[in-house]
């Protein structure tokens, strides 16, 4: 049987969700907080160690204000509010992407959670927030090119990475019915099984996700063998 070490997750159709129910984008994100907490407890029951949730891309900056600003509370509120329910489920919580850019209440509560969840061991939950992969490989190429006496190899480069020692995802997953990897974890995901979704993120339940671990265990992975 195939091992899971990491699922990395694309919650894609918050907003569409929101407008279909006759709501507004902003409803449809604070909906998909629920479909967050389900895919978080089944990973910790199927004792998964790795998820990766792809929380803020470097392109919605370009998303209204209002959005962003709604983005953002949503944010800084569910990591307080539930700090108490994820240090008692021993999740680490670890923030990847660019920190330049992010308000500056959102650094400090990113610290903050960090900081305090550090020693927790049942999981660790990467969200990737103003998270880019192609300024990612970018930002590792430049600097490793001013090393001195370090080569350019792939191990080196991994490491300045901002997923530095975290394994690369088995699995990634992306909602909405889009069929394209968004600039996210493009040099991790080289030998990773891709299951598009079509249903909206916050349609996305403890049936579906288990369904694909299922199809996931009856893969036969080659990584270029036979």
């Amino acid at each position: 049987m195939n091992k899971l070490n990491h699922v990395a997750i694309i919650m894609d159709g918050n907003g569409r969700w929101g407008l279909k129910k006759n709501k507004t984008r902003n409803y449809g994100h604070l909906k998909g907080i629920n479909a967050v907490e389900t895919v978080i407890k089944e990973s910790i029951k199927n004792k998964i160690p790795f998820l990766t949730l792809y929380t803020f891309s470097t392109e919605n900056w370009k998303r209204p204000e209002s959005e962003i600003n709604f983005l953002f509370d949503l944010i800084r509120k569910s990591l307080k509010k539930k700090l108490s329910k994820i240090i008692k489920q021993g999740i680490k919580i670890n923030v990847i992407g660019r920190n330049k850019g992010l308000p500056e209440d959102i650094k400090k509560t990113v610290k903050f959670i960090q900081n305090r969840t550090s020693k927790n061991k049942t999981i660790t939950l990467n969200l990737a927030l103003n998270y880019g992969s192609k300024e990612e490989m970018i930002n590792a190429f430049k600097r490793l090119s001013i090393k001195k006496n370090v080569k350019i190899n792939i191990n080196n480069f991994e490491n300045l990475l901002y997923t530095k020692n975290i394994p690369d995802p088995e699995i990634l997953i992306r909602t909405g019915g889009t069929k394209r990897l968004s600039n996210f974890l493009l040099w991790q995901i080289a030998y990773t099984e891709i299951f598009f979704i079509d249903k909206l993120w916050p349609d996305f339940n403890e049936s579906d996700y288990n369904k694909i671990l299922k199809e996931f265990y009856k893969i036969k992975r080659n990584f270029g063998n036979i």
